[in-house]
């Protein structure tokens, strides 16, 4: 997983273990556009799933913030229930927060708060906790659970965010003013306001890593990894949503590569050669390290781009911005990694409708092989290192190595690539 934070907690075991909260009511519930319509309503709470909880209130919701935040459901069937909520999309991380979701019954108003503001449009409490920050986990941890939780209310939402981070919603404004155009409220500092709703979601989160399963992700609307990038493409003003097409074009204008350098783990250690290589295979090339422009105008840059190239990492992560049809080539660092490569940017690359092309490295081709010879366990026999735990694997198959492409076996790679876009 990009900057190691693979968690060891084996969500999907939790989830055939812990049973589902459900409520035999069918006034309260909801996950549809139309929220008097209740005669199919889920129940108030799903803690089913090892992964995120989510909470569909519907009807008279009650929000009240403060650092003990609790979100209320009244209604004349409700029974008095509670649920203690991590409205984040990995509950199972240390140091989240906590909400308290209740359903209480209207004869007994003493439980609920007394409204301050009624609003008319609905509302989501997530939290922007947990591994936020980390470029890659901004998009599988956030941003592509909120499209999943908010895309089907069109902008009227109002986002109530647990551990607000200003700097990082001022670093993706323009795609929070995509998702709401309603003021976003700081949920742990709305001190004495109660903010009534007629429909509240708890919770938010993506079944699958860094993409969109619309078989089992409720986007209210059939949405895909496809339609994410197009809302991308439109929150940044983006021009491009087809790569070059030689076939449409003279064939003095070459089709551009964006090769990605990494600063520190996983470098190129031949990167002139690779960069050669691709401009003698017809690409026009440009090789990127850490963006020194703004946000926004990286990824303008990102989008002029036909084919993308990169080691695995969360610098891969703006293959986001690519033009659909686009060619994203991921070089899987040696010791066994592909399957992680694969979770993480492959299968998410295809739903985004790109031409996904994968180059394992070879023992030969990596500094671990340098370092310790072929006869080393770590190069020997990567099996047994990812069995003695993840510590391991991250801190040398990802932590600790670099590699030398071959460049005999890379052009078949970059033909690959080039024929795609014939």
């Amino acid at each position: 997983m990009p900057g190691h934070e693979r968690n060891s907690d084996n969500w999907e075991e939790a989830q055939q273990t812990k049973e589902k909260d459900t409520v035999e009511f069918t006034e309260f519930g909801g996950g549809t556009d139309d929220f008097n319509n209740v005669a199919h309503a889920k129940p108030v709470c799903d803690t089913s799933f090892g992964k995120y909880d989510v909470c569909e209130l519907t009807g008279d919701v009650r929000a009240r913030g403060g650092a003990s935040a609790t979100i209320t459901l009244v209604s004349s069937r409700a029974p008095l229930r509670e649920w203690t909520i991590k409205p984040y999309s990995r509950k199972y991380l240390d140091g989240l927060k906590s909400v308290t979701v209740k359903s209480v019954p209207s004869s007994s108003p003493i439980y609920a708060p007394q409204c301050t503001t009624r609003m008319t449009i609905p509302a989501m409490v997530i939290e922007l906790g947990g591994l936020t920050g980390n470029y890659w986990h901004d998009f599988t941890d956030v941003l592509v659970p909120l499209f999943i939780g908010a895309r089907r209310f069109n902008g009227e939402v109002q986002l109530l965010i647990v551990n607000l981070l200003p700097f990082w919603v001022e670093k993706y404004k323009k795609i929070f003013a995509q998702f709401t155009r309603h003021e976003i409220v700081d949920l742990d500092r709305d001190d004495g306001v109660v903010r009534c709703y007629p429909h509240v979601t708890v919770g938010y989160g993506s079944r699958k890593e860094f993409t969109i399963d619309p078989a089992v992700d409720a986007t209210g609307g059939d949405y895909t990894m496809v339609d994410f990038t197009k809302f991308l493409r439109q929150a940044y003003s983006l021009p491009r949503h087809r790569p070059m097409k030689l076939s449409h074009h003279h064939h003095h204008q070459r089709p551009r590569m964006m090769i990605f350098d990494r600063t520190q783990s996983r470098k190129f250690l031949n990167l002139n050669e690779i960069v050669a290589a691709a401009e003698a295979a017809g690409f026009a090339v440009t090789v990127a390290g850490r963006p020194r422009a703004s946000y926004d105008e990286f990824a303008r840059e990102v989008n002029s781009f036909d084919a993308m190239v990169g080691v695995h990492g969360a610098g891969l992560t703006n293959c986001v911005y690519l033009p659909t049809g686009a060619v994203l080539v991921q070089v899987v660092p040696y010791g066994k990694l592909e399957g992680i490569a694969r979770t993480d940017f492959g299968d998410p690359a295809r739903d985004m409708g790109l031409r996904y092309i994968e180059y394992s490295v070879a023992a030969e081709e990596s500094s671990l092989m340098d370092v310790f010879g072929k006869d080393h366990p770590i190069v020997k026999d990567p099996v047994a290192v990812h069995l003695s735990g993840w510590g391991n694997v991250a801190e040398w198959y990802l932590g600790k190595q670099d590699v030398r492409i071959n460049i005999d076996r890379f052009k078949t790679v970059l033909k690959q690539a080039m024929d795609h876009l014939q």
